[in-house]
């Protein structure tokens, strides 16, 4: 089984956003899988002229001589895809959503109607399994509606939002042992997806824990 992970931050390997998806592929790797780590600020991926030569002139293929080619590979040989993101204004980060743009070689020109939910038909059927990742430097869990909104449309089978994400990176000794707690279920998470394909509610519930209060986290970051 292969796992990818797209990370979307701009920070890349030093996010916070790859803490947690770092233990997410450590926990997938102990269960066997094959995984990749994928940094999207560092590869070199233009932005969709939405010229539609990839519907016409060459289907399934972009005109753009760029990286993106090798991660269209890559997206489709992977049997679990992860989308990875901290929350910049609400949303996705550009660099992530840039990428999601670039996925359109991989539609048809077909629309289908679901529900007067307009959308393109998929040019093969998709095989994969989605996972989203997502951080917050905000306390609460409402600032994650609309990345939620975003990625409903790839049915995500496991989603992981985080708050207080200013803490994954912490040097405080006592806040890195809950930090650590944390990550050892997000590695537990992607242990029993590559064993089980699926999350126990158990785990899903431990992923629900606080890693501070909201007092003390808006005292800690100074706002």
């Amino acid at each position: 089984m292969k796992f990818i992970v797209f990370n979307g931050s701009p920070a890349g390997a030093n996010s916070s956003t790859n803490v947690i998806a770092e233990a997410f592929l450590n926990g997938a790797k102990r269960a066997g899988a094959d995984t990749e780590n994928v940094f999207l600020i560092d590869k070199n991926i233009g932005h969709c002229k939405g010229c539609f030569g990839c519907w016409f002139k060459t289907p399934g293929k972009c005109g753009m001589q760029d990286e993106m080619t090798e991660l269209l590979d890559k997206y489709n040989a992977a049997d679990v895809v992860c989308f990875a993101s901290p929350v910049y204004t609400c949303n996705m980060t550009a660099t992530l959503k840039n990428f999601a743009d670039r996925l359109i070689p991989l539609k048809s020109p077909l629309i289908i109607n679901s529900g007067e939910k307009f959308d393109l038909a998929n040019s093969k059927p998709k095989t994969q399994q989605f996972v989203v990742i997502s951080n917050c430097g905000f306390p609460g869990n409402k600032n994650f509606e609309t990345m939620k909104m975003m990625f409903a449309s790839c049915n995500p089978v496991f989603e992981i939002y985080r708050n207080c994400g200013k803490l994954l990176k912490s040097k405080d000794e006592k806040i890195k042992a809950t930090v650590n707690e944390y990550l050892q279920v997000v590695e537990q998470s992607g242990y029993e997806i590559a064993m089980h394909n699926y999350v126990s509610e158990e785990t899903k519930s431990k992923l629900e824990m606080q890693l501070m209060s909201i007092p003390d986290y808006v005292k800690y970051i100074g706002m």
